[in-house]
């Protein structure tokens, strides 16, 4: 079995206008959800030996908060997870390095809500920002992974008050 937590990039900022979207930095709210995300999700105390994350500012922002909170864990930045389609993104999975049993995926919507619903079957609808969902995958390397081959096992996203 293999195990990929499929976050979300953090609540990202709009208000440099004509600011290119790749460059689009965190907004307040999101600067205060990525760090308390991850610490939460360290609390579990989940074994995550490696985090993969689309370059954009926002999600590479959000994957050094938890690669922190979890004592640094090692990032692979792949700019081609930069808004992928679902084919890309499962492309990525099945690329993974076979002895990172669990791995920790950060990048955008559409995609990701997507990569859940094909893996699991699950419809969490769109996943909202820095939302993490854990898919325990019933495969025996990750080049197995396809369509219903894993089972979405929680998901949590931060409280809004």
């Amino acid at each position: 079995m293999y195990t990929l937590y499929i976050t979300r990039h953090a609540k990202s900022s709009w208000a440099a206008p004509g600011q290119d979207d790749f460059d689009r930095p965190l907004n307040e709210r999101g600067l205060r959800d990525a760090p308390l995300m991850a610490r939460q999700f360290a609390e579990r105390g989940e074994p995550v030996p490696l985090l993969v994350s689309s370059t954009a500012n926002r999600a590479i922002t959000t994957a050094r908060a938890f690669a922190k909170a979890l004592g640094g864990v090692p990032i692979m930045e792949q700019p081609s997870l930069y808004h992928a389609s679902l084919e890309l993104l499962m492309e990525a999975v099945e690329r993974l390095p076979a002895e990172a049993k669990s791995v920790m995926l950060f990048g955008h919507n559409p995609g990701l809500s997507e990569l859940v619903e094909h893996l699991t079957g699950g419809n969490l609808g769109t996943i909202d920002p820095c939302t993490t969902v854990r898919a325990d995958l019933h495969i025996g390397s990750w080049k197995e992974a396809a369509s219903d081959t894993g089972s979405m096992v929680w998901w949590q996203a931060p409280e809004r008050r």
